[in-house]
């Protein structure tokens, strides 16, 4: 799909702006293990303000950092040991970054700094109002955990300095790379960009038998992108900027794009190197950054030949692949919050110098990302390849796995510009009966008509809420299936994430979408609505191997239908869903889902059909957001 993935035919170079590629050795988070307290795994996490260099041709940078490392320590547990974290919030002074909006045209997301040459602002920039008075008000989400809805990071629960969160996380899933980030309401963009950001590991039996590579062989990889402001001389300050595009249409409507740097960062470090031995390792991979999707692949950094075979991947954001994968074709796609676990053969690139390059069409000026260093020896290395990872890995179908008996949950992604907003919006759906709303009687704001690709009935869909504190229509019972719909109907590709559980992608299906606009062939903008019903989508780009493990965020691209689904099992309360494009999540497209108890939920009158039980009616609509299963 061209929107999601290009085919590079060499290694690129783009622009430094005077920073040296591959200079600065890559740094490795510390590892810290929870201790015993009264038969009770704890620790305590700090978080503070501190000073980072980035690359040693800049100056210190301001950050704010858990335990005062950019990225976070690296936590680690065992899966069925329960984990009591204090995350304490010690942060001094205001936000450590600029923030600024800038035309398009000018082209604020290829180069550092904002000032004209002599200081002042450049016709169209101006100061984002408020970043810089913000202070320190962080709440963290532990991205992926299984944990209550007490301990997940709800998004208006952020404390203030010398406030602490205290999280209990059960730990009751496989093996797999989990990661840490604030998530505070309506900054979460600002305060993720500032440093809080950390990675954590839970450990299995399953995982320890495979013996994969360990120890100094096991690295995390903490990718981000950053920008940086300039002084008068236009020399590099380390100061974070946070350089917002935006363009004015032709009728003179103006739309916000995401931040995305020229600066790739991993484990805090622009454009580092790693010395490696001639062996096997395994990398621990998460897309920390705010916006920005790579498309990773492994080149000679000399020749520019594909060197992607020498790599497998053997986990997604929930764990362990059923066996190892090779990377696609192009290159291996990760998306904001996409975790991947990677086992690399260098022992296959003896004497070499391997470069991790991003071949994303939206690629940053400069692609690199990371610098390999191979020694030219032979090493002895007792790992091998795995034919089969995890005997616990069952793939999902509809009817078997995933019982006839589940809900629902009917998302739009709708794309910029609709009813006047300058942004994307995400859209919770009420399904209608053909009373209510005959097929083909449109177009109205709020209203999308679908043909199903399955009956080939006509559906009918209202908007019941889109901002966050819209009133909640998503109840699920705990222990209960639930089939997720995303139809993205036009607009940027979205990193959609569903918290509390983890899923499995069931199909993609694909509409037709208009040459001009980009946007889904029959919803209209400027109504807000279908102008007639959609015909049934036809076959989307195949699910790649990796897409078929468990995951908690999947890459919409437009025009897309996703469906995924996932049991809502092990914890309650409140939780959200949102897209991982954190501009996007900050302005709106952020909503809440309750899960609870059956028998609890029989008693809970709400809008959308409270106070019924699963079988007592055929028309019970309640737990799927009011979508008929």
């Amino acid at each position: 799909m061209t929107d999601l993935i290009s085919t590079p035919t060499s290694v690129a170079e783009g622009p430094t702006f005077g920073l040296t590629r591959f200079l600065d050795p890559l740094r490795v988070p510390p590892v810290i293990r929870p201790h015993s307290w009264w038969h009770q795994d704890a620790l305590t996490v700090t978080m503070v303000r501190t000073a980072v260099r980035l690359h040693s041709q800049l100056p210190p940078t301001a950050v704010w950092a858990y335990d005062g490392h950019f990225p976070g320590p690296t936590i680690e547990a065992r899966s069925g040991r329960r984990l009591r974290v204090t995350w304490t919030n010690e942060v001094d002074g205001k936000m450590p970054l600029v923030a600024v909006r800038a035309p398009l045209a000018s082209g604020p997301q290829n180069s550092p700094g904002f000032r004209a040459p002599d200081g002042a602002l450049p016709a169209g920039v101006e100061p984002v109002d408020g970043v810089s008075d913000l202070p320190s008000w962080a709440v963290v989400h532990l991205h992926g955990a299984l944990t209550g809805g007490g301990n997940d990071g709800w998004a208006h629960n952020a404390v203030l300095k010398e406030g602490s969160q205290l999280t209990e996380y059960p730990n009751r899933q496989q093996a797999t790379a989990l990661w840490y980030h604030d998530h505070a309401m309506a900054i979460t963009r600002f305060n993720v960009h500032a440093g809080l950001v950390g990675m954590y590991l839970v450990r299995d039996e399953e995982e320890d038998a495979l013996e994969l590579p360990s120890g100094e062989h096991e690295v995390p990889l903490v990718i981000t992108d950053r920008n940086l402001d300039t002084d008068a001389s236009g020399a590099l300050t380390g100061q974070l900027l946070y350089k917002v595009p935006y363009l004015t249409t032709p009728t003179g409507q103006v739309l916000h794009l995401p931040f995305t740097g020229p600066f790739t960062l991993v484990n805090g470090v622009i454009w580092p190197h790693l010395d490696v031995a001639a062996r096997w390792y395994r990398f621990r991979l998460v897309n920390a950054s705010n916006a920005r999707t790579y498309q990773l692949r492994l080149v000679d950094d000399e020749t520019g030949e594909p060197l992607d075979d020498a790599a497998r991947q053997i986990g997604t954001d929930g764990g362990l692949l059923p066996a190892p994968a090779a990377l696609p074709a192009g290159g291996l796609v990760v998306a904001p919050a996409e975790r991947v676990d990677l086992l690399v053969d260098f022992s296959r690139l003896r004497g070499r110098r391997v470069r991790l390059t991003n071949a994303h069409p939206t690629a940053a000026p400069e692609p690199s990302v990371l610098q390999f260093r191979v020694e030219d020896r032979d090493r002895h290395d007792r790992f091998r390849l795995p034919e089969v990872l995890s005997t616990s890995y069952v793939r999902l179908h509809h009817g078997t796995t995933v019982p006839d008996d589940h809900d629902h949950v009917f998302i739009a992604l709708v794309p910029p510009g609709t009813a006047g907003e300058g942004h994307p919006q995400m859209w919770e759906l009420r399904e209608l009966t053909d009373t209510d709303r005959p097929p083909g009687d449109g177009p109205a704001p709020g209203i999308i008509q679908l043909t199903d690709p399955h009956t080939g009935r006509v559906r009918t869909f209202e908007r019941v809420a889109s901002l966050f504190d819209d009133t909640t229509s998503v109840f699920i019972d705990h222990d209960r299936w639930a089939v997720w719909n995303f139809i993205h109907l036009g607009g940027p590709a979205h990193p959609m994430h569903v918290h509390m559980t983890q899923f499995q992608a069931l199909s993609r299906d694909q509409y037709p979408r208009d040459p001009a606009t980009g946007n889904v062939t029959g919803f209209d903008v400027a109504t807000g609505g279908t102008t007639a019903p959609l015909p049934a989508p036809g076959p989307g780009r195949p699910l790649d191997p990796q897409e078929e493990g468990w995951k908690d965020t999947y890459l919409v691209g437009p025009g897309e239908w996703l469906t995924i689904a996932g049991r809502f099992a092990g914890a309650t309360g409140n939780f959200m869903y949102h897209c991982h494009i954190l501009d996007h999540e900050d302005e709106g497209m952020m909503r809440p889902f309750v899960v609870m108890p059956a028998e609890a939920a029989r008693f809970h009158v709400h809008r959308f059909g409270g106070g019924h039980h699963h079988g007592e009616a055929a028309n019970d609509t309640r737990s799927h957001g009011g979508n008929a299963a």
